[in-house]
């Protein structure tokens, strides 16, 4: 079995939108960077459900049966970009010739194997399910970290795999020791 290992600035760390981000796809999201490097960056956003289809239907349209244990699964709102295209993030437990080692004990796999292994209750002992990701080309995301869009914070599984979402921006932000109504939308500044 062979496992993909990724470089770069930021993978494996949180990116935080500011509370002034303009893009309503990104309003309070948190982002699990899984690759930063010279080309461009790629993750997942980890606090916002997907609407409308739940994993058995999924699962259904995969013509992978569905079990009780499917009906706990959610499925998030990755990102914006190949929005039909199925992602987990999930604890190193669970690891398949396609999973990419991202930082620790987070890994990532976009294969319908790691669908199966949820549905029989084989899969990673942590996951989420994301539709879509979020990417930005060479250079974009460092502009947008310049221009004060994005905080940066180190992950760590309890946060990232939470399935407290209307808490999770609150608490990413908590682990900066920051208080929000001090944060400002203006370079240099905090």
């Amino acid at each position: 079995m062979t496992t993909q290992q990724t470089s770069g600035y930021l993978a494996g760390q949180l990116l935080i939108a500011m509370p002034q981000m303009e893009d309503p796809r990104f309003a309070r999201a948190i982002v699990y960077l899984c690759a930063h490097n010279a080309d461009g960056a790629m993750g997942i956003v980890v606090n916002k459900l997907f609407g409308g289809l739940t994993f058995p239907q999924l699962l259904e349209q995969l013509d992978i049966p569905p079990t009780p244990v499917c009906d706990e699964i959610r499925i998030h709102f990755g990102g914006p970009v190949e929005s039909g295209r199925g992602f987990v993030l999930h604890s190193a437990d669970y690891l398949h010739e396609n999973t990419m080692i991202v930082e620790g004990d987070v890994a990532l796999t976009a294969t319908v194997d790691v669908l199966r292994a949820m549905a029989d209750g084989t899969g990673p002992r942590e996951s989420l399910l994301a539709l879509g990701y979020a990417g930005w080309g060479s250079g974009q995301l460092d502009s947008e970290i310049r221009e004060n869009a994005w905080l940066t914070v180190p992950a760590d599984p309890a946060l990232l795999f939470s399935r407290d979402l209307e808490h999770k921006y609150e608490q990413a932000i908590h682990k900066l020791g920051i208080d929000m109504g001090l944060l400002s939308s203006d370079a240099g500044h905090a």
